[in-house]
């Protein structure tokens, strides 16, 4: 059984964002640029807001965090976007979700231009990874992607199971995991014989936000198990939608919670604010 280290595998990717951000500076004189628009207090939100800032800070880019009272209203947020969609020196616009009341999250991420919609979800970038011909990817699968393919495992032609159908990761995860050529079944909470189709997986993936909902008896032989789930269980220790312990004996490779697919989805954050800054270069 391999642990998959998303520690060290994010690290790594890290260090290749820096190197292309420096030729860039050094050669076209841009240096990437990521706005993060946080509305209230949600204690969970401000610590994915400082994390994102102090990735920015590693890589040399530029950040802007823009933290405004939970009373704004819609119409001075979509004008903050509108201004960050005009300013030269912003590359990515990220606004942190949920967003307090009762706002038209669609119509403000509608708002952000596809060219700096850094979380890929804009219909206008959702409809190019379905085709297969992307810039952009959502920061969670995409993470998952590189975690697999740089553990060298490969996707064709395998039985790829996907638990979860959300438009941030069940739905891009399965539609990447299609693009690589795997055979791909999607189940979710209406899903029959839930158990017996996972335990047909080459490559489970689970994304319900349910600790320990993965048991081993759901799980064949040799299995590549991909915990996107993070947690809190009776004792409020961070933990995944994996039942770990039962489950890791029977896999080829897993990902552990936390240090898996965790610290990969700020990395490809990054990544999608640089790909923004290169073709920003007209």
């Amino acid at each position: 059984m391999n642990i998959i280290d998303g520690k060290a595998i994010s690290a790594q990717i890290r260090a290749e964002l820096k190197a292309e951000s420096d030729k860039l500076k050094a050669e076209k004189g841009i240096t990437p640029g990521l706005a993060v628009i946080i509305v209230g207090e949600d204690p969970a939100s401000q610590i994915y807001v400082r994390n994102k800032a102090r990735a920015c800070e590693e890589l040399g880019y530029y950040s802007e965090v823009h933290r405004l009272p939970a009373e704004t209203t819609e119409e001075e947020l979509g004008e903050l976007i509108d201004k960050l969609n005009a300013d030269k020196k912003i590359h990515g616009i990220l606004v942190q979700l949920p967003l307090p009341g009762h706002k038209d999250e669609k119509s403000l991420l509608l708002r952000i231009s596809p060219e700096k919609d850094v979380d890929a979800f804009h219909p206008y970038n959702v409809g190019r990874i379905s085709t297969g011909d992307y810039g952009f990817l959502p920061c969670t699968p995409a993470g998952v992607m590189e975690l697999i393919e740089r553990s060298g495992i490969s996707v064709s032609g395998k039985n790829c199971v996907v638990i979860g159908r959300s438009n941030i990761v069940g739905k891009p995860m399965a539609m990447l995991l299609i693009n690589a050529s795997g055979t791909v079944t999607v189940c979710h909470s209406r899903t029959q014989n839930l158990a017996e189709i996972c335990r047909s997986a080459d490559i489970l993936v689970s994304a319900v936000g349910k600790a320990d909902f993965v048991k081993a008896d759901m799980v064949k032989e040799g299995a590549v198990v991909i915990d996107v789930g993070m947690n809190r269980n009776a004792e409020g220790k961070l933990c995944g939608d994996v039942a770990y312990d039962e489950v890791a004996p029977k896999c080829s490779y897993i990902t552990p919670v936390p240090g898996g697919v965790g610290p990969m989805t700020i990395t490809m954050l990054m990544r999608n604010t640089l790909y923004a800054a290169k073709t920003s270069v007209k």
